[in-house]
């Protein structure tokens, strides 16, 4: 897929307007939108530029829910659906707001979590509901969706264009988000000043020490940070690491990974090898006596 410009994957349950979504962005029906229960059909692959940055859009079929369709279905759709993430730079996942977050919704959005691709969470025919049905769905995406606090989102009709076009101009911060290069010094500096304003916790009465931090990798953006004692830095400081980065490198909407590095013992080293060194020569000086032992029969 090498050479397709920033690659977009619109994925969502079921006909909550993904190709209706894709249409709109394209702005003609270049896909046949599917209202077919346990429809099985490939992703889409649909290149396409527009203010001379180049796009492919990727559509799904959409995942159903097990009671609605076959499991060999919902297993090759799930598949078909994670092939679609990790061909991907951005994610435009798509909720249908009149029925709410479901719990599938959060599932799904667990799978893309993992796979670390930046998020981009519509919540479409907001046009179409009540206020108070508004409201219901805000706190359904807090307390549903509490694990997505880096994801943006937008409130949309796929259908009559409301709200898309923030949405379409959001891919391009979240693309150069996910494929940022970020410099040594500079992560080391947001080190540094994280540390200072909240340490490490104490390791068995010593304090944890990260020393210095560099780049890993991009998309998801990774941050490999040096330091003593890493294994044991807490869930929750690392989190606050990651809040720090994302924070100060104004990254939007995708996550930071960090992966954590102590060097090696020098001293458990130099133990082994003292003891293999020990133990050469002492074979050493019992091959010698062998050989020097005088023989019992002349």
């Amino acid at each position: 897929l090498a050479g397709e410009g920033i690659r977009v994957a619109v994925i969502g349950r079921p006909n909550v307007g993904k190709s209706t979504l894709i249409n709109r962005l394209l702005g003609e029906e270049r896909v046949v939108v599917f209202d077919q229960p346990g429809t099985t059909r490939d992703s889409v692959f649909i290149p396409f530029e527009r203010n001379g940055t180049k796009y492919t859009l990727i559509d799904t079929a959409g995942v159903r829910r097990r009671a609605k369709v076959s499991e060999t279905i919902e297993k090759f759709s799930i598949v078909k659906t994670l092939r679609a993430i990790d061909d991907t730079h951005v994610v435009i996942y798509l909720i249908d707001a009149s029925e709410g977050v479901t719990d599938q919704d959060a599932s799904l959005l667990g799978m893309v979590l993992e796979t670390g691709r930046a998020l981009v969470i519509g919540l479409n025919k907001w046009d179409g509901l009540t206020e108070d049905q508004r409201d219901k769905v805000r706190r359904q995406i807090d307390v549903k969706l509490s694990f997505l606090e880096y994801a943006e989102r937008y409130f949309i009709s796929a259908l009559h264009g409301s709200g898309v076009g923030k949405l379409f101009e959001s891919i391009g911060a979240l693309y150069r988000s996910a494929m940022i290069d970020m410099s040594t010094p500079r992560l080391t500096e947001i080190l540094e000043n994280a540390i200072k304003a909240h340490q490490p916790p104490l390791v068995g009465g010593r304090r944890i020490k990260l020393k210095f931090a560099h780049q890993g990798g991009q998309n998801p953006p990774v941050v490999v940070v040096h330091g003593n004692q890493t294994v044991a830095v807490p869930g929750s400081y690392k989190r606050y690491l990651m809040n720090a980065f994302r924070e100060k490198l104004n990254l939007v909407g995708t996550p930071v990974r960090i992966e954590f590095k102590s060097p090696d013992n020098p001293y458990a080293k130099k133990t082994r090898k003292s003891a293999t060194n020990i133990a050469k020569s002492k074979a050493g000086k019992d091959l010698g006596k062998k050989r020097r032992a005088p023989s019992k029969h002349r």
